[in-house]
């Protein structure tokens, strides 16, 4: 991924086609007093408050997505995308300094273009100050060939399928190409609903890439005691919609696997019996995780809701018989929850609940599409920040810990779903990136990105938090030490909503968390960003910022031989197949990111 100030600025595309669909988390609780109060959000320390997030109202918010609709064109202009691109305001981000970080999708000859989101930065002012994007080069696409009709495929017979529509497809090289996208409707084994989005080349017909739209994963339910709702009271009974949040609804779906569900009612506004032998408990417990996740992102990054706009999702339990999962969807824009095996396990414990709202945001921002790393990375997104949810919330009956689903005993041992500070230990998740990694299922492979985060947060080694004793291991064996989860949970959501796109994988991941930890926390030299690095590092993503290898004798001081896993400063100067480059910005080299590939970082001398 480059980030380039504009006047290097290339033609890009992208599209805001949803990537992203379910996902899964719990909550439990029933009404009467409120669970222990939040303390408001603290600027980072020694660091820059001015590039926090900003408090955006759901009508200062609309009013910046317009300004970016009106821009359009004119940003399209300054770019230089070339006279078949269109770019579409998705979403803006705005820091309490003024600047802006404005996501748009693009069309190219009226074409939607997967997978190419650009990023435009802008300065107080309104400047442009870079750009974050993939292609390096102006697209071209024949968007017209030959062989079109010919690979066409069939219309899927499964309920809920879309009819192919031709697309352009930009990966995360930047390469493009002309597609046709699928969506495979109907359920898939365990009754999640199923939107399997396919991509094939229009010119040959092979697959390119497929990812599913629905989102999955587990939590707890029924284990956050006593807690405040919010409710709606209306004539002589009351609703379970919450209008303090977006007007968020709960309601049942008893037992069906489509519909909205009915608005759970009640007369006397206490709530379930804290079992699930009162129906009403699973609402409390999706309703509370809802309403818990909401006031996170409000409070602490001035988010107001999912969208940023103020709108509330709802949620739906009782989801399907017996079913084990929880699901974010965005075609609903909705959370759906099992009752789990039996039907007396729902899954609607706290962090779960966190988790599916989460998928949310990062569909709204990042959009992660669900496959290959950039699939890891949004499902431990979710793990990330519900987390660092979990233990805002300071619930005493659920109190914060690394472990993802860990009162749900989905397996019947005790165990959670998910270790954070060693994801390993699960028997199928990743401790480090290798080779592959893109192709482990996106549960597995986010654990290196959790691995990280706790590393980040907490450090490695031996501890206690909370009663839990954790050892976090390192892939080269080397301390890290964390600079605390609150700092962590603002660089990843930074990184999140200023810096990935759709096809963001871990190397990216690792430029987007050191361009935010640089902003939060006094630039290249500070702790936090070199702890960031490092890591990184401990996870086997780039190169420690304290390692130096040693100059070679042949080579004439000052002038290296690039390699990837090496961190460059700006102003350092290496030798590439011959040709001299001087660096230009800061950075820790990737595999691919020769002198030559990415101009943003690199110029020929």
């Amino acid at each position: 991924m480059r980030s380039t100030p504009p006047r290097r600025a290339r033609r890009r595309v992208t599209t805001s086609t949803a990537l992203i669909g379910v996902a899964a988390i719990a909550v439990l609780g029933m009404q009467a007093v409120p669970a222990t109060a939040q303390s408001p959000a603290k600027p980072p320390a020694k660091g820059d408050p001015g590039q926090l997030p900003a408090k955006v109202s759901p009508t200062e918010y609309k009013a910046l997505v317009g300004k970016a609709k009106a821009q359009q064109d004119e940003t399209a202009s300054a770019l230089n995308v070339g006279d078949k691109v269109e770019l579409k305001a998705k979403s803006v981000l705005k820091n309490q300094d003024g600047t802006t970080h404005t996501r748009y999708t693009q069309t190219y000859d009226g074409l939607p273009v997967i997978g190419g989101d650009i990023i435009v930065h802008r300065a107080p002012s309104g400047a442009i100050t870079r750009v974050t994007q993939s292609a390096s080069k102006p697209m071209k696409v024949n968007t017209a060939p030959a062989t079109l009709v010919s690979t066409k495929p069939n219309t899927p017979k499964a309920a809920g399928s879309v009819a192919p529509r031709k697309v352009v497809w930009m990966d995360e090289a930047g390469d493009t190409v002309l597609a046709w996208e699928t969506v495979v409707g109907g359920t898939q084994k365990d009754g999640t609903p199923n939107r399997l989005h396919v991509l094939t080349d229009a010119t040959t017909g092979k697959k390119i890439i497929e990812w599913q739209g629905v989102q999955t994963g587990t939590g707890r339910s029924m284990y956050s005691g006593t807690v405040e709702l919010g409710t709606s009271q209306s004539g002589g009974s009351y609703t379970m919609r919450d209008t303090g949040r977006g007007n968020h609804e709960t309601t049942d779906l008893r037992g069906a696997q489509s519909g909205k569900g009915t608005l759970f009612t009640d007369t006397d506004d206490q709530w379930g019996n804290g079992a699930a032998s009162d129906r009403q408990t699973a609402g409390v417990d999706a309703a509370y995780g809802a309403g818990q996740t909401w006031d996170y992102y409000k409070t602490v990054f001035g988010r107001a809701g999912i969208r940023g706009d103020g709108v509330g999702a709802y949620s739906r339990v009782h989801y399907g018989q017996s079913y084990v999962n929880a699901f974010w969807e965005d075609g609903c824009f909705c959370m759906t929850y099992g009752d789990g095996q039996g039907n007396s396990s729902p899954l609607t414990e706290l962090d779960v609940a966190g988790h599916e709202m989460t998928h949310g945001v990062t569909s709204n921002t990042a959009g992660l599409i669900y496959q290959g790393e950039s699939g890891g990375l949004n499902e431990a997104t979710s793990d990330i920040l519900a987390t660092a949810m979990e233990f805002w919330s300071n619930n005493p009956a659920d109190v914060g810990d690394y472990h993802i689903g860990e009162k749900i005993d989905i397996f019947g041992t005790g165990a959670p779903l998910r270790y954070m500070a060693q994801p390993s230990k699960d028997g199928n998740s990743l401790d480090n990136w290798k080779p592959g990694a893109g192709n482990v299922d996106v549960h597995y492979s986010s654990g290196i990105a959790n691995h990280f985060f706790y590393l980040l947060s907490e450090g490695s080694g031996q501890k206690v938090i909370n009663g839990v004793t954790y050892n976090s291991p390192t892939y080269d064996s080397k301390p890290v030490t964390g600079i605390g989860r609150d700092k962590a949970a603002a660089i990843w959501y930074k990184a999140l909503t200023e810096e990935m796109r759709p096809t963001t994988n871990f190397a990216d991941a690792r430029r987007a968390t050191l361009a935010a930890a640089a902003a939060l926390y006094g630039g290249e030299n500070s702790t936090e960003w070199k702890t960031t690095a490092n890591a990184w590092a401990a996870v086997n993503v780039g190169a420690r910022v304290d390692d130096n290898d040693p100059p070679d004798d042949n080579e004439p001081p000052g002038d290296t031989t690039w390699a990837d896993g090496k961190t460059y400063n700006a102003g350092d100067v290496v030798t590439y197949e011959g040709v001299q480059y001087r660096c230009l910005q800061s950075h820790t080299s990737m595999p691919g990111w020769t002198p030559p590939n990415v101009p943003a970082l690199w110029e020929a001398i």
